[in-house]
């Protein structure tokens, strides 16, 4: 069983969308351990609440949190790290790694993806951790 956390990004499009983020993020909380940490749910709900989003009903995105929060492990990450000087939000996701010792991050994020791996922690797209899961090794 993998520990795996799953950025912002992933999540928005797996609420939103019924493709590739979806599947990924249902068989990663029904087969593997997820990680989140309260900056990182924080950052999901001021993202949800912009005018852009405003068309998800607000029982779709409590719902969607509901079963995220049934099933992943949600750290207090107090120590934050300063790699990701472009956008320092993402510093954020490579601190909730690194506190639960994840095996892999997955994100959509161009600043994230270009670390490839951080501290031994993969970084993947997801169509990369589902090829992984499928049991072919690709880098991201």
């Amino acid at each position: 069983m993998a520990v795996v956390v799953i950025d912002t990004n992933v999540l928005i499009s797996a609420l939103l969308g019924h493709g590739k983020p979806r599947s990924l993020v249902t068989r990663l909380l029904a087969e593997h351990a997820i990680v989140t940490s309260r900056d990182m749910l924080t950052e999901l709900a001021d993202v949800l609440s912009r005018e852009k989003f405003l068309e998800i009903k607000r029982a779709q995105v409590n719902a969607f949190l509901s079963i995220l929060l049934s099933k992943a492990s949600v750290v207090r990450v107090e120590h934050h790290l300063n790699v990701v000087a472009e956008d320092p939000d993402d510093n954020i996701v490579l601190s909730t790694a690194l506190k639960e010792k994840a095996d892999y991050i997955v994100t959509g994020d161009k600043h994230l993806l270009n670390l490839k791996e951080f501290r031994g922690i993969k970084v993947l797209t997801v169509k990369g951790m589902l090829d992984l899961l499928k049991g072919r090794m690709l880098h991201g």
